[in-house]
């Protein structure tokens, strides 16, 4: 019966869409058959240059320049290239006389008087870094993601930046890889949400202000399902998981507007990204409706030949070009092959103007036909206001993993050992993937308490940087800490240690800090661990030798008053965790929203391998999916933060226990905060499809809310969904809502079951 109903379901979709795409090709007909008032002028202009230009201008569009910072002086080819069309972009001109004056030449003297499109890696942050993305993810904050990124946009287009390789949407089941640090976590769900507010903070309300930066939305495709953690590796994503999974922030991001894609390094299932012709062509283009334009990765044309998909650039560029990616990044194998491509009949240049015009419909967007040039207003970097965003993007970010005795908050009577490599580096907090971060004007964490003179502290690093092995100045951190109350450590990683080609097989703490923290627990004074990385680190090594873990991740430019306000309670923890902490490597990739097996864990039957008596009968013990070692729970759960206040859910209800497809639903829980303190509490709406017609997720992340309630405040939470927001990437390659039995949890993290509902769709 559920087959049989699924199947009506689909084929009337079917029809109706049919029926609507007919409608719809004779009212596009009619509408312009006589009426030239429809045309878009946009549009109509950029057919008219088009048509104008040369075949070397047209290549030219499709190719990105930069120029070494060792280069002091602007290389007469360059400006020469720029003079005869020959290039569409650049990226990474950061001396503001240089880029006034590509701007110049490219709309005074080239021939067709095509502005430039200036570009760099804006992550988190250009003067004014915030928290790596993984940090803001861990916000559950969409609102502080688009304030933070709208900040980035205002500052960058000082610098004539008007457009940014950002945000990267890749799903990310794996932290050995580097890159997780710029990813949203696992969720596919979190990720949309945030991939939106990345959009509209850097985008604005209107593409064409000197003040908005276009977005590039990556790595498409599978970038973050690399093997093994190692960057620029293969990814095999089979179709459901693909569009179930790894797609699902793509396309909120098409929906939100962003402006151009790029590929990704990897492989998708044999087929490199830059040449992958499914997603750029059938699933972005034609499926999805995307007129932006999609640039590749740095050379990452050229490399198809080291993946051994091209013999040569030659035909590398033959099948990225064919597989209408529309800018080449760095390298050029377009600007060498593709006239004599076109010459050979292996691409059109009819083909060619297409991509042409998505580039030139960006920059119309852009409103760089209008006003090419940018107000260099160096008045904005590190406004108060940025700061105070950075601050408060930090506070919300931070994870307070453990608690145990209500050691945090510390009150100013205590006397503080302020102790570990990361307490005072201020380019290190900074975390990756930031460029033009200062550390100038970085505040740390002992520079916040230094500057606080109600506290009473004491410094020493102990370690020189993260990786440092040296225990030299063991002794000197041992003596400071048995004459304080309280040992603040911070630890971590530098932030070279995350990012891009900066994967590691062992996500520890790195150097001798695991070392300097088993002395210093042997003073049996309390330990607050601060942790500042760009990944979860496993810690079974030193979590039970310290009192409470906070996870501030790479905090940006104001993470030591962050963490400062955190320490002292001025601010209680609200983050959540956005991906899945593993206990040790080994249970790598884990994720909450994994699929169920034939035989599933049963706690109960669990048999951890110490217990195992010697000489045991051979048996399957408990047969069940699991580690002898390691178990089957992670360290922590994702959505997983604890407070400085208790929460209780209450009267938890559902508008309707038997919906029909289509229909709305309505879910309310009352959230009490039973503290005495104000604080955010992030409630998450979990559900699981109990059968389908493919193997479905335990569960899957489908509403959250922040909230903020004072000591004893009470709050009703209301989650709205539809019926198609349960559904699924099928067998048959469309997306359904089958009918069947659904759970729902209202939630505190994704292994909180305290509060189930139950519905079936009729």
């Amino acid at each position: 019966m559920l087959i049989f109903s699924r199947k009506i379901y689909v084929y009337r979709v079917m029809i109706f869409s049919m029926i609507f795409l007919l409608s719809s090709c004779n009212s596009e007909v009619s509408n312009t058959e006589g009426n030239s008032e429809t045309e878009d002028p946009i549009e109509a202009k950029i057919d008219s240059i088009v048509s104008k230009m040369s075949l070397g201008e047209k290549i030219g569009q499709t190719a990105q320049r930069g120029k070494s910072s060792r280069v002091k002086e602007l290389p007469k080819d360059l400006k020469d290239a720029v003079r005869k069309g020959q290039i569409g972009s650049f990226l990474n001109i950061m001396n503001k006389e240089d880029a006034k004056e590509l701007q110049r030449i490219a709309v005074e003297e080239s021939p067709s008087k095509i502005p430039l499109i200036f570009a760099r890696d804006v992550i988190h942050g250009f003067k004014t870094i915030f928290p790596v993305p993984l940090g803001q993810a861990a916000s559950f904050n969409p609102n502080l993601v688009q304030e933070g990124s709208r900040i980035a946009a205002v500052e960058a287009s000082t610098y004539g930046i008007r457009w940014t390789f950002a945000p990267m949407l890749d799903i990310s089941r794996d932290p050995r890889w580097g890159r997780i640090a710029e990813s949203a976590g696992e969720d596919p769900y979190l990720t949309s949400e945030m991939a939106k507010a990345y959009i509209k903070g850097f985008q604005g309300d209107d593409l064409s202000s000197p003040t908005s930066m276009a977005a590039c939305v990556k790595h498409f495709i599978g970038y973050g399902a690399a093997e093994g953690g190692r960057d620029y590796n293969t990814a095999n994503i089979n179709d459901n998981l693909l569009h179930n999974v790894y797609l699902k922030p793509f396309k909120s991001a098409v929906d939100a507007g962003s402006a151009t894609f790029m590929t990704s390094f990897n492989d998708l299932n044999g087929i490199p990204a830059s040449a992958n012709s499914y997603v750029l062509k059938d699933i972005l283009r034609e499926q999805w409706g995307f007129d932006g334009f999609v640039v590749s990765d740095w050379n990452s044309i050229k490399e198809m030949v080291n993946h051994g998909f091209a013999k040569d650039q030659k035909e590398a560029a033959e099948k990225a070009i064919n597989a209408m990616l529309d800018m080449e990044m760095t390298s050029t194998a377009y600007q060498d092959h593709l006239k004599e491509l076109i010459q050979e009949g292996k691409f059109s240049e009819k083909e060619l103007d297409v991509i042409v015009k998505n580039i030139l419909r960006i920059k119309f967007r852009l409103g760089l036909f209008d006003n090419p040039y940018f107000d260099p207003n160096d008045t904005v970097l590190y406004a108060k206001k940025h700061l105070e965003s950075a601050q408060k993007a930090a506070e919300e970010s931070t994870v307070l993993l453990k608690n145990n005795n209500q050691v945090l908050p510390i009150n100013s009577k205590q006397k503080i050992a302020i102790i570990g490599p990361l307490a005072d580096a201020p380019h290190e907090q900074l975390g990756t993937w930031t460029f033009d971060g200062e550390k100038e004007h970085t505040i740390t964490p002992l520079n916040a308490f230094e500057d606080d003179n109600q506290y009473t502290i004491a410094y020493t690093n102990g370690l020189s940087y993260s990786r440092d092995r040296s225990t030299k100045n063991f002794q000197k951190a041992v003596s400071i800490a048995k004459s304080s109350n309280v040992i603040l450590f911070f630890a971590g990683e530098e932030a070279i240690l995350s990012g891009e080609a900066h994967s590691r097989a062992k996500i520890n703490l790195p150097g001798a800090q695991e070392a300097l923290i088993d002395e210093l627990h042997k003073t049996g004074k309390p330990i607050v661990l601060i942790l500042m990385a760009g990944r979860p680190i496993t810690l079974e090594n030193v979590k039970d030798k310290v009192d409470a873990i906070l996870m501030a991740w790479h905090p940006g430019t104001m993470g030591g008053p962050a963490l400062k306000n955190i320490i002292t309670g001025v601010v209680s923890p609200s983050g959540k965790l956005p991906v899945t902490w593993p206990k040790e490597v080994g249970q790598i990739p884990i994720h909450y929203n994994h699929k169920n097996t034939g035989r599933p864990v049963i706690p109960e039957e669990f048999v951890q391998m110490d217990s195992i008596p010697i000489g045991a009968w051979q048996s399957s013990l408990g047969n069940t999916s699991h580690y002898l070692d390691a178990g089957f729970l992670p360290e922590y759960p994702f959505g997983y933060g604890l407070s400085y206040s208790l929460f209780t859910y209450s009267n938890i209800s559902i508008s309707n226990n038997t919906p029909k497809i289509g229909d709305t639903i309505t879910v309310k829980v009352t959230v009490k905060n039973e503290g005495n303190r104000i604080t955010k509490e992030t409630v998450q709406l979990y559900f699981s499809d109990m059968v389908g017609s493919i193997t479905r997720p335990v569960k899957e992340l489908l509403r959250f809310q922040k909230i903020t309630l004072g000591p004893g405040e009470s709050k009703e939470v209301s989650f709205t969904f539809a019926t198609d927001d349960l559904a699924f990437y099928g067998p048959d390659k469309t997306w359904i809502t089958e009918p069947g039995d659904f759970k729902l949890w209202v939630a505190k993290d994704a292994s909180d079951e305290s509060n189930v509902l139950e519905f079936t769709i009729e």
